[in-house]
């Protein structure tokens, strides 16, 4: 049940009580986290706190704790799910779901009782209506005695076959509503998606009880800059909760020229500007930070010669020697740097690069320490995120859930240097793997394979460097690819997860479009792929589109290529969905395609059927034989 009433029906609720905290390994989870341990901290509430990474742990975590706790908030992880299914609570238990993951479960929705939703509901969240995914059982019809004796045997054979005619009718429009509700669910479910940031909204709770503080502010940006630096949400969404925010920030640190003055040296301060598209260049050379970020190495195409070649004029072009971009940006001239941000978007838009500059928030604290909100994600990221075990599992969670407190500055400028490793990895794979032709196009998509011995391989186990390895490696593609048609292609990316256990995970990312919604269809495909080829998949991700596959696929030796066959199957009805949602014309993709109009014709594709062209009126046909 969504709850209306955050203060009134959530936080006058547990205020009293002994409550869990099952937070998953995101940044935006640790954000809103942050904050809601701040809001417990102001009211001495009595809290534990369990970090989770996926569905085992989280079931897991439940059983240990459901004797001592019957109130269990979940943070990021919970809503797209039936969690009365998968957890089996007592009458008793409550839960209550702050999670950006859409779409959500539909009996999470309509449980009035055990299940209350905290999600912002300004979003479109396209819920169906009670009455056409949930209907009450009918009682058995009882056959009716006859216990007249003097009826006549005409008029008991009419009342039979009145009742079979009825009974039959019945039958006929359970069917009906049955397969409509199949429908329903499968519009419903088929895409993944991500709603307003958890931090967001535990924000507003604080907003709302005048609670908030500048810390927890921050923290909000923060959760919101992840889901941005993750390519969760769209473009839109972004600016428009940055509005929002951005009231907040002026309500809170609004100072006049004398109190500027008279600020403390340690006093923290948060400032909307609009700042570079470069990744932590602030703590590092302006010369790494162009080679390794995804939206200047891609347009720039810098793992070809020919695109460093093009760098170069791009340095020369703003006049900036190579002695000053190569040296760290605080040690920079300040000649330099003051006009450093008109000099690098003007020389942006002569070679294509005009989403250079971005609207965000940057952080001060005292007079020496300067961050940027994307600065905080990538650090955070990077410490929970480390493969270096340095202790417990829960570790790397605890560190960079302190990295977002002001007062833990250098496990912060620890995580920042992880983050160094980890986008210098992120962009030499990127280059390797477009410089060997390891992206191949496998139908209705494209592929990638990360080979045992790879260097860094062992970092892409992890579900955020994949994601970002994925993502960046498609946009990079995409600029280096001269076929048209593979240019509006999603990718599956398969990396080794466990060598031991024979494990592999699989990522899915959506085409690179400028127009894309976001929503990533990966999530049932992988499920029918696992179900075609049996295949032992954990499923222990929060991200649906995110799937490890168990070691009897290796036993069969199947490496991850023979699985991937399995998906066009199912994927091409959802690839033509993809199109259709994005209000292509039919014609249109049939010139792009180089297909004939008006037919349905499927061809030999190296050894995969796929359709080249699916009618709307035959896409829902099909995709219920594949669910049958």
């Amino acid at each position: 049940m969504f709850v209306s009433d955050c203060r009134r029906e959530f936080y006058e609720l547990i205020v009293t009580q002994r409550v869990l905290l099952l937070v998953a390994s995101d940044v935006d989870a640790l954000c809103a986290c942050k904050i809601l341990q701040a809001l417990f901290q102001c009211d001495h509430v009595q809290y534990t706190l369990v970090p989770v990474a996926g569905w085992q742990e989280l079931e897991t975590a439940f059983l240990e704790h459901k004797d001592q706790f019957k109130y269990f908030v979940l943070i990021n992880c919970g809503a797209n799910v039936d969690l009365l299914e998968i957890l089996q609570p007592e009458e008793d238990t409550l839960f209550f779901v702050c999670d950006s993951h859409r779409p959500i479960n539909v009996v999470n929705v309509y449980n009035d009782t055990q299940v209350k939703l905290l999600v912002k509901q300004d979003d479109d969240l396209d819920v169906p209506a009670y009455d056409d995914i949930f209907r009450d059982e009918e009682d058995e019809e009882e056959e009716s005695e006859d216990e007249s004796d003097g009826s006549e045997p005409s008029e008991k054979r009419r009342r039979f076959e009145e009742e079979v005619i009825e009974r039959t009718m019945k039958r006929r429009e359970r069917r009906e509503w049955e397969a409509r509700r199949r429908e329903i669910l499968f519009d419903y479910e088929q895409y993944e998606y991500h709603g307003t940031s958890s931090a967001m909204v535990m924000f507003d709770l604080a907003w709302i009880m005048s609670k908030d503080l500048n810390d927890m502010l921050w923290w909000a940006i923060v959760g919101l800059t992840d889901q941005w630096v993750q390519d969760k949400i769209t473009q839109m969404k972004y600016v428009t909760d940055i509005g929002i925010l951005q009231r907040h920030v002026s309500r809170h640190n609004h100072r006049n020229e004398d109190e500027e003055n008279s600020l403390s040296i340690d006093c923290m301060r948060i400032a909307f500007e609009y700042d570079l598209r470069l990744a932590l260049y602030q703590h590092w050379s302006l010369y790494e930070s162009l080679c390794n970020t995804s939206y200047t190495s891609a347009s720039l195409k810098l793992w070809s010669v020919q695109g460093q070649k093009r760098l170069q004029e791009f340095l020369a072009d703003m006049g900036l020697p190579l002695k000053q971009v190569k040296q760290k940006f605080n040690s920079m001239d300040m000649s330099l740097k003051e006009n450093l941000r008109e000099m690098i978007e003007e020389s942006a838009n002569k070679f294509g690069m005009k989403d250079l500059r971005v609207q965000t928030f940057s952080i001060h604290f005292g007079f020496k320490n300067k961050f940027s909100a994307s600065d905080i994600v990538y650090a955070t990221t990077s410490l929970m995120e480390n493969i270096e075990k340095e202790g417990p599992e829960t570790t790397n969670f605890i560190k960079a859930l302190d990295s977002l407190s002001r007062g833990n500055l250098d496990k912060l400028h620890q995580g920042l240097d992880l983050a160094k490793k980890q986008l210098r990895a992120i962009q030499q794979t990127v280059a390797s793997c477009i410089c060997t032709n390891l992206v191949i196009s496998q139908g209705p998509f494209l592929y990638c394979s990360l080979m045992e011995g790879t260097p860094d391989v062992k970092l892409f186990s992890k579900p955020v460097s994949l994601c970002l390895l994925s993502k960046y490696l498609l946009k990079s593609f995409v600029c280096s690819t001269k076929n048209k048609r593979c240019k509006l292609l999603p990718l599956v990316m398969a990396a080794p997860m466990d060598v031991e256990q024979g494990t592999v995970i699989m990522v899915g990312i959506p085409p690179e479009t400028e127009s894309s919604d976001k929503k990533n269809f990966f999530g049932r495909a992988f499920e029918k792929a696992a179900e075609s080829t049996n295949s032992r998949t954990l499923h222990n991700h929060f991200e649906m589109s995110m799937v490890p596959f168990g070691s009897l696929s290796w036993k069969l030796r199947m490496g991850p290529s023979e699985i991937i066959l399995a998906l066009p199957k199912f994927m091409v009805l959802q690839f033509w969905c993809i199109l259709d949602s994005l209000n292509w014309s039919r014609q249109e993709n049939q010139e792009k395609m180089g297909q004939p109009k008006n037919n349905l014709r499927v061809q030999e594709h190296n050894g995969i059927q796929v359709a080249d062209k699916v009618l709307k009126l035959a896409l829902y046909v099909n995709i219920l034989k594949c669910q049958q």
